[in-house]
């Protein structure tokens, strides 16, 4: 009895490192405490500093007078629907004073995870587990990594994006390659 358990006690402490590698690696690519750390982000609008960029126009009032620079107007919006984790919230594509772009997430509420990503899309927003893995499919582009599961937060869109190609936004994890939820947008009323 000696003898074999002499010989078994490299295998135990061979499955006991492996295991544990094993358990290591897991968590990491999991990440499960994040399910239970939210993020909250309360970010404004850009208008004031877009604004401020923008040289004023020539006044054609009153003698120094300037006219009120142009507001932000949203262009596109949609409810964000739940797919592999619930989520709610509004998406919006806002035209800011100088022309430039920014998708805007109000009142996200979302589960937190390793490697989410704001993607604009030309999938379709599809309920249920049929839409959890339809985004990557198309063309898409990463505006970054999502700022927090929670609140209110802006992501700048390239100049270089055609934004009548995408009719769609995502919460994307690309670590498991699956939308935690989306939102179909749709062209608001001038």
């Amino acid at each position: 009895m000696g003898r074999a358990g002499g010989r078994r006690r490299p295998l135990v402490i061979g499955g006991a490192v492996l295991g544990a590698v094993l358990l290591a690696v897991g968590l990491y690519w999991f990440q499960p405490w994040k399910l239970w750390q939210d993020q909250t982000v309360s970010e404004a609008l850009p208008s004031a500093a877009a604004s401020a960029s923008v040289p004023a126009p020539a006044a054609s009032g009153p003698k120094g007078a300037t006219p009120p620079a142009a507001e932000p107007k949203t262009i596109a919006q949609g409810r964000l629907i739940s797919h592999e984790h619930t989520t709610t919230g509004t998406a919006k594509i806002v035209r800011l004073a100088d022309g430039s772009h920014t998708l805007r997430l109000e009142g996200l509420d979302t589960s937190n995870g390793p490697d989410l990503r704001v993607w604009l899309t030309d999938a379709p927003v599809k309920e249920g587990t049929a839409g959890w893995r339809v985004f990557d499919d198309g063309k898409y582009v990463s505006l970054g990594k999502l700022k927090g599961n929670k609140g209110d937060q802006n992501y700048e869109i390239p100049a270089d994006v055609k934004l009548s190609e995408y009719s769609s936004v995502t919460i994307w994890c690309d670590r498991f390659d699956v939308s935690f939820g989306a939102a179909a947008l749709t062209a608001t009323a001038a």
